[in-house]
């Protein structure tokens, strides 16, 4: 394995952990409130720790789709130029949803 491939590997499992950890956090944490109305979840969101947790949940979940979205690309798509296209696209994607998701998170766990 080379030293990009492992790197590679690394990330995504170690984002898979980062993922299944915040997730399970979540998980609990809707179970726990008193009810999944609009204003009940955003209360709970609004509480800066929750905010950035969940803002970390985000972050890590785009970042790991990315991991796995481009290992499909490089596997699967032999033309040179769709290749490059596609992960450039996968790329743009992933970030501007990450950052999307962060601004809107960050919206309302910090009032902006």
């Amino acid at each position: 394995m080379s030293g990009s491939a492992t790197r590679h590997f690394i990330h995504q499992r170690v984002s898979a952990v980062i993922v299944l950890v915040l997730g399970l956090w979540f998980l609990w944490s809707l179970l726990n409130l008193d009810s999944m109305q609009h204003q009940v979840v955003v209360g709970f969101l609004s509480r800066p720790l929750h905010a950035a947790m969940f803002g970390l949940l985000c972050a890590a979940i785009a970042y790991h789709s990315y991991l796995g979205v481009q290992v499909v690309i490089e596997d699967y798509v032999h033309a040179p130029r769709l290749g490059w296209f596609s992960l450039l696209l996968s790329r743009a994607v992933h970030l501007a949803v990450g950052i999307l998701c962060l601004y809107k998170t960050y919206e309302i766990g910090f009032g902006a």
